[in-house]
């Protein structure tokens, strides 16, 4: 183990630095840009100062995050980088095959506890630890984590399911603004600073969707409420209902523009977080409806006028202190804010009720002025702390998932940072010992734990000395004798404790701890713990009454009067409180205290981290002031030196950071044994030579060792661009698992992927093949059906041709026979002997009349027709009405008038060659009868068509 000297390491002397800043530049000449190294373990060498220049190089680049092993380095940039954090952005990591490859980003981390998840047959719970000193960045951190699952973890498939999932991830989104609202509060280091530690699980279903949360809080400082240091400030929220009321709400709550409050400090510095709409509407949301959240604020304001409440010392002891002019009326508004009889008020404030003897005898004592600022205090850090309470659970039932409906979850610890400040007391020290806690959950579970496992394994493995923080908390939680436990037994003597006899026995017990100091250029009482951090001086002034946290009963039964309902629903009236009073002879159990507390609820969540699969996430701090593109060298190297985040480095550069048991390696890698079949066909795979359920730890170990042999020798006999000897440096067999480096799980990846491609071009091909000759078989098949069923369509279609061929050719027969007979008739014009010329059928018998009017009007319409079908398109109306009157020769007068008549009764040329009688126009020269130039049968009476017609009038029209 590396001794520490004044919290450096001894190896870091001036000539270190000599032979570290040769390498340093060796390293910058012959590498690429210090910026473009997405991971620390790629620096060479890994020493503080190298990471400390590539960090810096990284953030003057604007590039604030970087891995370091299994550890994410996250740099403040102290200045808004709003496409850092967009949806677009969320989204491509989530969507990317491998993000690790992607740029280093907390996104990054939440997609790897995601894919955990849901990638695993039995789902670990992950968590992810975001630590660093305060300002650093932890709560928007974790922030944006919880943003990005909102978007990532809701994938729902119904509307009224994607209706839900919104609602939820809106409520958790909402808890943010109320959390950091009642918890943050601005301070020396950072202007909104966690005042408390939560651990927020996000609960997840079976198919990973985000049903729930829920949210444990740690250790609220609630002394902030009426103890506020220099430059420094109360919580925010008392500072939004000043800035952010209506004119009515301040009339309401009596908050007066340019009112001063004793408990509310720096009131004109304006920061960001005083958003009051902001937090109104996140309550709203959460369920919290705006009467209540009327009635809160209502009884905030009366805890600021309570502050304002001062007392003067009175003359006679045995009088109460008498209170001052200008606090009267400040205790009558606090008295009406919070509905409690105002002369009760005072009174419990300024009388002390002590009950002694066996009989219970009740004395009432006066207080001193400071005994009254204390119970003052009290009732307004009491009334805080179950309010702050009250709203955790307010949260818890708005956003918690039933437990059936969750099976999963995701922790986000943010807790409070490690702090040091001039004048550190109760509450420092709890954090700190937290941030002990929390380092030593790292180390044992990363740097101790691989170099543990390393030696179980047998490899050969030069051991990296790290950092143990074990002395440290044997200091503050060790037992029997520590640090907590002397200030939790001065709390249980009878008896007033001092500062100077605490700091006694404190170095007195402790005196043979290296991380105990003791600073005798001080003139208050107080004692030194050296941090993994570095040293902390604690005042022990106040240390144990703060351990003690009384709250006289008294002023819980003066809250149980109040009218209020918010405070009546805070402290309820016990009716089992006067039963519970001991019998007599009997003491009273000890009373827990603040240490004793906070250690057991810190336990309970170590025992939750253990049994996660834990991510971690480093937040630094560039700068104390809070610049943007300022990097001190000095603050950042001893954050680097505090996290131990080079021996991180150091053990993620030089280790293996995969492990695969024996079975899973050969389950997974045993098809590598294809590349050379003809090298290995002499193993069997176990699991078709002996069932698994059958396998004893020293069967398995027989059988799979070498097979494990055959896969990593056919792999270094298949691959030729590295040498033997770098590919046994990147793999070793331990005694359960496979250990290998990243770029020997690539190789082996890559190996598989080009197994398992020519395992699917084999069955593509047969698939194909298959497909094919299924095809083959299918077109074969149609070609018959569509050569058949277009057979039978065919010999339909021509039978139907053929009828209807037969039934034209009639149909024109008759027609021609018919138009020959009267072409004729009307020619000749006499009576002769038809039957030589006509058809049998024609002649069988003389016409009727009715045929000799059917054959008139024939012969009448038949120039109509011609002059119909060979009129111009553009003839409409009464032009062509025109021309029909003059081919039927009808007269233009009452339609009852006309009367046909046929070519025999006029007078005239009695034949078809005639003029026409009328202004008849034809616009063919060609008749648009096929067969008009043909006589149907060769005879010497028949005559040559209409074309003589046509032709004869157009002689006529020339001439």
């Amino acid at each position: 183990m590396l001794q520490q000297v004044n919290g450096r390491s001894p190896g870091f002397g001036a000539r270190g630095g000599e032979f570290l800043s040769e390498d340093l530049r060796e390293f910058l000449v012959g590498e690429a840009p210090l910026h473009q190294l997405d991971d620390l373990t790629k620096v060479n060498p890994v020493t503080l100062e190298t990471v400390l220049r590539c960090l810096q190089a990284r953030y003057m680049a604007d590039t604030f995050y970087t891995n370091a092993g299994c550890t994410l380095v996250a740099l403040n940039p102290f200045k808004p980088v709003p496409e850092l954090y967009t949806p677009e952005l969320m989204r491509e990591y989530h969507t990317a095959p491998q993000p690790q490859k992607l740029k280093p980003h907390i996104f990054t981390v939440g997609e790897q506890t995601y894919r955990n998840v849901r990638s695993l047959a039995e789902p670990i719970n992950q968590s992810i630890i975001v630590s660093g000193e305060s300002g650093a960045g932890k709560t928007w951190t974790s922030r944006c984590l919880m943003k990005f699952y909102a978007v990532v973890a809701a994938s729902p498939t119904s509307w009224e399911s994607h209706k839900i999932a919104e609602r939820i991830e809106q409520r958790i989104l909402n808890s943010n603004p109320v959390m950091e609202a009642f918890g943050n509060a601005c301070t020396l280091r950072n202007n909104n600073s966690s005042r408390f530690g939560k651990f927020i699980r996000l609960q997840l279903n079976r198919a990973q969707q985000m049903t729930g949360a829920a949210v444990h809080t740690y250790l609220l400082e609630k002394t902030r409420v009426a103890c506020q240091a220099s430059s420094e400030r109360n919580f925010h929220i008392f500072y939004q209902i000043c800035k952010g009321a209506s004119k009515d709400e301040r009339l309401h709550w009596h908050l007066p523009e340019g009112a001063a409050f004793s408990w509310l400090p720096n009131p004109d510095r304006t920061l960001e977080e005083d958003c009051f709409e902001v937090t109104r509407e996140a309550m709203l949301h959460l369920g919290i409806d705006t009467p209540t959240q009327n009635n809160i604020f209502k009884v905030l304001a009366g805890l600021l006028h309570l502050g304002n409440t001062l007392f003067a010392d009175s003359e006679d002891e045995a009088q109460p202190c008498h209170l001052m002019d200008s606090a009267k009326c400040a205790i009558r508004t606090s008295a009406s804010l919070l509905q409690l009889p105002e002369d009760t008020l005072l009174e419990t404030l300024r009388i002390r009720t002590i009950r002694a003897g066996r009989q219970k005898q009740v004395f009432r004592k006066p207080c001193s002025r400071a005994e009254c600022d204390t119970r003052r205090d009290c009732l307004a850090k009491l009334v805080y702390s179950r309010l702050f309470d009250w709203l955790v659970s307010v949260i818890n039932s708005s956003i918690c998932a039933d437990p059936d409906s969750w099976t999963t979850f995701i922790g986000l610890l943010d807790v409070y940072g490690f702090e040091s400040f001039p004048d550190n007391s109760l509450e420092q020290l709890c954090i700190n010992y937290a941030n002990e806690k929390l380092q030593q959950h790292f180390v044992a579970h990363y740097l101790k734990a691989q170099q543990e496992e390393y030696a179980m394994e047998g490899l050969e493995w030069s051991f990296v000395n790290y950092r143990d923080n074990q002395m440290c908390l044997d200091l503050i939680e060790g037992s029997p004798i520590s640090i907590c436990s002397l200030i939790n037994e001065e709390c249980r003597l009878n008896r007033p404790s001092s500062a100077a006899q605490l700091q006694t026995r404190i170095e007195g017990a402790l005196a043979g701890s290296p991380c105990l100091g003791r600073s005798r250029l001080s003139r208050e009482p107080s004692f030194i713990v050296v941090h993994y951090a570095g040293p902390v001086r604690y005042h022990t002034a106040g240390l144990v009454e703060k351990n003690k946290d009384p709250v006289p009963p008294e002023l819980t039964r003066l809250l149980q009067q109040s009218q209020d309902p918010l405070l009546l629903a805070l402290f309820p009236a016990d009716p089992e409180e006067k039963t519970q009073e001991e019998p007599l002879g009997q003491s009273r159990a000890p009373a827990l205290t603040v240490v004793s507390k906070f250690k057991a609820s810190l336990e309970q969540l170590l025992q939750v981290l253990h049994s996660t699969t834990p991510h971690y996430i480093r937040c630094i701090k560039p700068n104390s002031q809070g610049q943007a593109q300022t990097f001190l060298q000095e603050e950042v190297l001893s954050q680097l030196e505090a996290c131990g985040l080079v021996e991180t480095i150091h053990i993620s550069a030089a280790g293996f950071p995969i492990r695969l048991s024996h079975q899973n390696f050969v389950e997974r890698y045993e098809l590598l044994r294809r590349l050379h079949p003809h090298k290995s066909s002499g193993l069997c795979s176990p699991y078709r030579a002996k069932g698994r359920s059958e396998w004893t730890p020293h069967v398995e170990a027989a059988m799979l060792l070498p097979l494990l042999q055959d896969i990593l020798h056919t792999l270094t006999a298949t691959t030729r661009a590295e040498p033997p000897e770098a590919m046994a440096a990147s793999v070793h067999c331990g005694k359960t698992k496979v250990f290998m480096t990243d770029s020997m799980l690539e190789l082996l990846e890559h190996r598989r992927a080009q197994v398992l491609e020519q395992c699917a071009r084999c069955i593509q091909r047969g698939w194909r093949r298959h497909q094919h000759r299924k095809q083959e078989r299918r077109r074969q098949a149609a070609v018959l059906i569509q050569a058949a069923v277009r057979s039978w369509l065919t010999r339909k279609h021509i039978q139907r041709l053929h009828r209807a061929a037969t039934v034209i050719k009639h149909a024109w027969q008759q027609w021609r026979m018919r138009m020959a007979f009267l072409v004729a008739e009307e020619l000749d014009g006499v009576e002769e002997n038809y039957t030589a010329v006509a058809p049998q059928p024609l002649s069988s018998s003389p016409l009727q009349p009715e045929q000799t009017r059917l054959q008139g009007a024939v012969i009448r319409l038949w120039p109509l027709g011609l002059v119909l079908a060979n009129a111009c398109v553009g003839v409409r109306g009464l032009q062509r009405k025109l021309v029909i009157c003059a081919c039927l020769q009808l007269p233009r007068g009452s339609p009852r008038s006309y009367t046909i008549q046929t070519a025999q009764d006029q007078a005239g040329v009695t034949s078809i060659r005639a003029l026409p009688q009328g202004p008849i126009k034809f616009h063919c020269r060609k008749s648009p009868l096929r067969h008009a130039d043909i006589c149907p049968e060769p005879s010497p009476y028949s005559v040559t068509g209409f074309n003589q017609i046509l032709l004869e009038k157009h002689r006529l029209i020339h001439k």
